[in-house]
Parts: C-alpha cells; sequence; structure tokens
C-alpha cells in the first residue's frame, strides 16, 4: 500500500535543508500577539484543516514569532478569505519606540494593490529612496514591477530573502523590490492585522547561515 505524505512534508522538502514550518499546524506554540485593545490568539487566529491559518484581521496589531531570525529565505502564502483589504508581513521586528500599534520593523505590503511595496515602520530604515511624498506619515517605498497579484480569493505566493541587511521581495514569480543597509537587520518575523480577514499556509523559513 502506498504511504501518503502529507502536504506539509513536501512543503518543506521544496524547500531545502533546514526548512521549518513556523506555524505547527496544531496551535500557536511560539507565537506571540500584541494588539490595541488587547486580544487573545484564540479571539484573532484559527488553525483550519490542512494547516491554513485563518485570521479575523482585528483588532489592530500583529502576531510574532517568538524567536528571532537574521539570514533567511522566507515563504508565505496568503488570500482574502472575504473583501480585500490591507495586511502585511513584518520582518525585523525589534524593541523600541512604536509608531502607532507598529513596532520597529520592515514591512512587507500585502494590501490589495499594492502587494510588493516595502515599508520602514518606526525606527526602521534603508538606504533607497521612498516613493512616497517627503513628509508623508506613511513612508513607501512603491514596487518596482508590473502588479502581479492574484484576484482575489486566490491563493498568492511571496518569497522574501533576507541576507546581511540586504531584503528582496519576489510575488507570484516577480521581483517586486529590493533595499540595501536594512536597519535592523534582524528580528522576530509577524503578521499584521490591519482590519481585514485573511489566511495563511506554508509560511516556511530556511535558514541561509
Amino acid at each position: 500500500m502506498r504511504k501518503l505524505v502529507s502536504t506539509a512534508i513536501l512543503t518543506l522538502a521544496a524547500h531545502g535543508a533546514g526548512a521549518v514550518d513556523l506555524f505547527n499546524g496544531r496551535d500557536f506554540s511560539g507565537w506571540e500577539l500584541q494588539t490595541t485593545p488587547s486580544a487573545t490568539v484564540a479571539d484573532v487566529f484559527r488553525v483550519l484543516p490542512e494547516g491554513v491559518i485563518a485570521s479575523a484581521g482585528k483588532p489592530s496589531g500583529f502576531l510574532a514569532t517568538t524567536k528571532n531570525y537574521r539570514n533567511y529565505t522566507l515563504h508565505v502564502e496568503w488570500r482574502w478569505s472575504g473583501k480585500p483589504g490591507n495586511s502585511g508581513v513584518l520582518l525585523h521586528i525589534s524593541p523600541g519606540t512604536f509608531d502607532r500599534v507598529w513596532p520597529v520593523s520592515l514591512q512587507v505590503q500585502t494590501k490589495n494593490g499594492s502587494v510588493g511595496d516595502l515599508l520602514p515602520m518606526a525606527a526602521g530604515s534603508f538606504a533607497e529612496p521612498l516613493t512616497s511624498k517627503p513628509g508623508a506619515e506613511t513612508r513607501i517605498k512603491a514596487h518596482t514591477a508590473a502588479d502581479s497579484e492574484k484576484p482575489v480569493g486566490e491563493w498568492n505566493a511571496c518569497d522574501i530573502v533576507s541576507r546581511d541587511g540586504t531584503v528582496e521581495v519576489t510575488v507570484n514569480g516577480v521581483l517586486q523590490n529590493r533595499v540595501t543597509n536594512v536597519s535592523p537587520a534582524s528580528g522576530q518575523i509577524g503578521f499584521q492585522l490591519e482590519g481585514t480577514p485573511y489566511e495563511l499556509r506554508r509560511v516556511v523559513l530556511t535558514p541561509l547561515d
């Protein structure tokens, strides 16, 4: 009789040696939630069949790994479970003064219509010039290729490479952004809550060190 191999095992194998799914498919061990107003992980996130993570998208804040990471590739798949809206992947979350509910970090934008934009959050920074207007409250370096986001309801794939302060972002196979001298260059990895429900799957990190 043929032995069935789980989707999770096949996904990890595809990403090479050392790859780890940051969600264990059972619970949220290894993750912490920070929101305003305060909420529990169970209030905001659920584990669905096949390891899919469903987020209510609110209250405002973020879910973050308890571990810090520096040099890695990160594969993330997400889709809007209803009406599209706003969210993002936070890289290198670090201690420091927050900007409203957002920590010091680098945001990879997954906002509908702006996927692949990069935003230095709070005291975060990078070397390349911003494309947002000088003095704008939200600082943005827009994605550089034509929009590669899939239609609402379909799964999108984002592949991020972080190595010694350089971050590259590819969305559905299209290189969309690259920044250098990123500060902080290491930290926690997280997912934003900005009011819109969404789903995650196959959140796979492969160390490069």
